[in-house]
């Protein structure tokens, strides 16, 4: 069994590559933790049994590199945020400034996690203050709110937003691109050989092949 500790907006691909990677390794089971990376890197430091973690931030993976657990993590992948409206939008969001009309129910991730960091990052770069009614523990959180009509509008990643399948709309916004989030992954120091692997097909082309049809963008 291969325990790999993923950041939640990575549920798709990695649930994908999971699949590609168990019928080139007959014998092995992949396991996912999908969740916050920050929750994830707590988990892992405080002696969580990981084999491979894929972070959504390089400041998450730096808790558990700083903690001598993994070592020389690789950037697979970017994401950048959008702005997800129902697919009715009905509070007529089009741009980030509406976010902070307090008639306008919004949706944050909290700011410890890598799609909440991003978020302020962009806020701050559109000089906005925006007072969500809700802070989410991850992005698969925070799009739900959306998808369930709970609130206009949320700052998720693109990637979540192609993956609602129409649940949600996604409108661009020119500060997404202060707001990029790099991706890296590692095998933990203790891991089998197998984890070594895994990092190696996520790297590979056939892994940036699934990534990019999903939204990422490459390194």
């Amino acid at each position: 069994t291969l325990t790999v500790f993923a950041a939640a907006s990575l549920t798709g691909t990695f649930g994908e590559l999971g699949k590609v990677f168990e019928a080139a390794h007959p014998g092995t089971e992949v396991r996912f933790n999908f969740g916050s990376s920050a929750t994830l890197a707590q988990q892992i430091v405080q002696g969580a049994p990981a084999d491979v973690f894929a972070a959504a931030s390089p400041a998450t993976m730096k808790t558990v590199t700083d903690a001598s657990l993994a070592a020389g993590p690789a950037t697979f992948a970017r994401n950048k945020l959008q702005i997800a409206v129902p697919a009715d939008n009905p509070a007529g969001v089009d741009g980030l400034a509406d976010l902070a009309d307090p008639k306008v129910k919004a949706a944050l991730c909290a700011a410890q996690v890598p799609c909440g960091a991003a978020a302020v990052k962009a806020l701050d770069a559109a000089g906005l203050k925006v007072t969500p009614v809700t802070l989410e523990q991850d992005v698969k959180a925070t799009l739900t709110k959306v998808s369930l009509g709970e609130v206009d509008a949320a700052l998720v990643y693109r990637t979540d937003v192609l993956a609602s399948g129409g649940k949600v709309r996604g409108i661009d916004f020119p500060e997404a691109d202060e707001a990029i989030n790099d991706y890296p992954i590692a095998a933990l120091s203790k891991a089998p050989e197998q984890a070594g692997r895994f990092v190696e097909l996520v790297l590979s082309q056939q892994g940036k092949d699934v990534l990019t049809e999903a939204g990422f963008e490459a390194p």
